[in-house]
């Protein structure tokens, strides 16, 4: 059974999350503090952990801070009020794995779980053209030069690793790393495409993640024949059953 750390100020969330994620099979403790959480996690450390920001003592940052310093895969789900787009981008860039705005539905928060725990029991290296990825270590490695990754930029690679030369819409990744449910700005897609794009670049090495103009980004090579995207208003997932797109849409 997969142990949860839940630490939150709210003693009803705590409660719901405890008495939730127990019916479900899952070991839960929980903390009324960002001091109290920190000393549980390094003591005992969990499988996941739930993280309110707003707290006394210890805000949930510097919780984060303080256990990526000791484990950089763990996976750490942000649950918070605060919904700004500066906010959510400042969590993530902070090291955590997944960010959940309150209010929020207890399914969602389960699913979204479930997920990052799937997801934290990585595979092999992903290799495409001169970049591979090491997902375990967080770090791809191009042409001899090594890239420190994010959690959601080693996520978000991954998922076109995994599917070269396919089209993936914002709203298919969005679904895809932050949850069918994610409540928050699509254009969280455009800046974690932009940040990977200027670390997988900074050595001068051409551009492998491409946007395809009304459709979406696809991971494709500079010699690689025409993408493929699917009919307007059909998913944007692998397994769509796609036509051929115009190259001059793609850059």
């Amino acid at each position: 059974m997969a142990h949860v750390l839940a630490i939150d100020d709210d003693a009803a969330v705590t409660h719901l999350l405890k008495r939730g994620l127990t019916q479900e099979g899952f070991v839960v403790d929980t903390a009324n503090s960002g001091l109290t959480g920190l000393h549980r996690a390094l003591d005992n450390p969990p499988d996941l952990i739930i993280l309110d920001i707003m707290m006394p003592d210890m805000d949930g940052l510097e919780v984060l801070a303080r256990v990526r310093a000791t484990d950089l895969h763990l996976p750490v789900l942000v649950l918070t009020a605060r919904d700004e787009l500066a906010d959510q981008v400042k969590g993530l860039e902070a090291g955590a794995t997944d960010y959940v705005i309150k209010p929020f539905e207890f399914s969602v928060l389960l699913a979204r779980v479930r997920a990052l725990l799937r997801q934290h029991d990585v595979g092999p290296c992903l290799c495409f053209d001169d970049l591979t990825l090491d997902r375990a270590g967080r770090q791809a490695l191009r042409r001899g030069r090594v890239i420190n990754l994010t959690p959601l930029e080693n996520q978000l690679l991954a998922q076109f690793l995994a599917h070269p030369r396919q089209v993936f819409s914002k709203e298919s990744l969005l679904a895809d790393l932050w949850g069918f449910n994610f409540v928050g700005h699509n254009n969280l897609v455009e800046v974690y495409v932009r940040q990977l794009r200027q670390k997988l670049e900074a050595g001068g090495e051409p551009r492998l993640i491409h946007t395809v103009f009304g459709s979406g980004y696809v991971l494709r090579s500079q010699g690689d024949a025409p993408v493929v995207t699917p009919p307007p208003g059909d998913s944007l997932s692998p397994a769509s059953g796609v036509p051929q797109a115009d190259l001059s849409l793609v850059w």
